[in-house]
């Protein structure tokens, strides 16, 4: 009354706030912890595989836990066929898109790591185009040129410019956004929704065996000649630990809010992360760096608008239909109430 928020309303803007909040915490947290791990000038253990094997295996195992042991979540049931033709071609994805993002930790910085995740809504629309689950649309294409063109600027400024890991980041992406697009494809079609618990009971396994391979020709020998390492069980478990309670937060943020809060969320992240990489890392950021990343900043704001009023107007189209299908329905009652009525009367 009198323009004042209810309590209700009070209390779900400051839950969501707080599903922002541990979503971002744990989000930076994973991120620097990766970095400290692999970075040969912090903990020096570079080896990308082996760090991505162990998160797969830990969720793997919680996730079981959690749903045969301890039966807190039901699982989804799903035959065969349907996990060999959808869940391996998203777990191949998976466990490529993060054995790259973490190997890319060896070779960028924090800063510029996420600058160049900026270009995540510029492959999922691409991609989506190329299979046909999006609409080409010319100003949409013009707004993803204006975010590439804001990176390309921000690479162009970095101080400690690297090929390699330039390359590793990129097809990250790719990856990832493929495999964000494959879950529309495989599985949201086929009516089917994984929490992050039944996904990574179905998809940790899967990336691990995926990585198994890489892993013995690459890092294993290296493992053998490395006698002096000892695994410590703190560093690894409390990573691992982060690893696992990220994926529910971000299924706590996307089901209580929103995927577009948790876009939102992720620029406030980045930003953070690149002020705490400059000032606590020592990470060189240069003026150039800022200006590409705050111009693909802009563009991917637009973009994140674009799909919010997009939404909208879907959603008030399907309550339009919904009013005229109710109002069609209560006019064939009332025509079928008049014809009752003039029958019993002629009667």
């Amino acid at each position: 009354k009198g323009g004042s928020l209810s309590d209700g309303v009070i209390k779900k803007i400051l839950l969501s706030y707080t599903y922002v909040a541990i979503w971002i915490f744990l989000s930076f947290t994973v991120i620097v912890y990766n970095k400290y791990i692999l970075d040969k000038k912090m903990y020096n253990w570079p080896f990308p595989i082996s760090l991505t094997m162990i998160h797969m295996s830990f969720c793997a195992t919680l996730a079981f836990l959690l749903i045969k042991v301890f039966k807190v979540v039901e699982p989804v049931s799903m035959s065969r066929e349907l996990y060999l033709s959808s869940v391996v071609p998203i777990g191949a994805l998976y466990s490529l898109s993060l054995w790259l993002s973490n190997s890319a930790y060896i070779y960028l910085s924090v800063s510029f790591i996420q600058m160049l995740k900026a270009l995540m809504p510029v492959a999922v629309y691409s991609i989506g185009v190329l299979f046909k689950k999006e609409g080409f649309k010319t100003d949409t294409m013009a707004n993803m040129l204006s975010i590439s063109l804001g990176v390309a600027i921000a690479a162009y400024g970095e101080a400690k410019f690297d090929t390699w890991g330039v390359m590793l980041q990129l097809g990250a992406v790719a990856f990832e956004a493929t495999r964000l697009v494959m879950i529309q494809i495989l599985l949201t079609s086929k009516g089917i929704t994984l929490n992050p618990i039944t996904s990574l009971y179905y998809v940790a396994p899967c990336c691990f065996v995926f990585l198994l391979v890489p892993w013995i020709f690459v890092e294993l020998p290296v493992l053998k000649e490395t006698s002096s390492f000892h695994f410590d069980f703190v560093i690894f478990g409390t990573n691992s630990l982060c690893a696992f309670a990220l994926n529910l937060a971000v299924f706590l943020l996307v089901g209580k809010t929103s995927a577009l809060t948790m876009n939102v969320a992720g620029v406030v992240k980045d930003w953070l992360l690149i002020a705490f990489s400059w000032s606590v890392i020592k990470d060189t950021v240069t003026p150039i760096n800022l200006f590409g990343y705050g111009l693909a900043f802009l563009g991917v704001a637009y973009y994140n608008h674009s799909k919010l009023q997009a939404l909208k107007a879907k959603e008030a189209q399907k309550k339009a239909a919904q009013a005229d299908e109710e109002g069609g329905r209560l006019l064939e009652e009332r025509e079928s109430e008049g014809t009752d009525k003039k029958s019993e009367s002629q009667n």
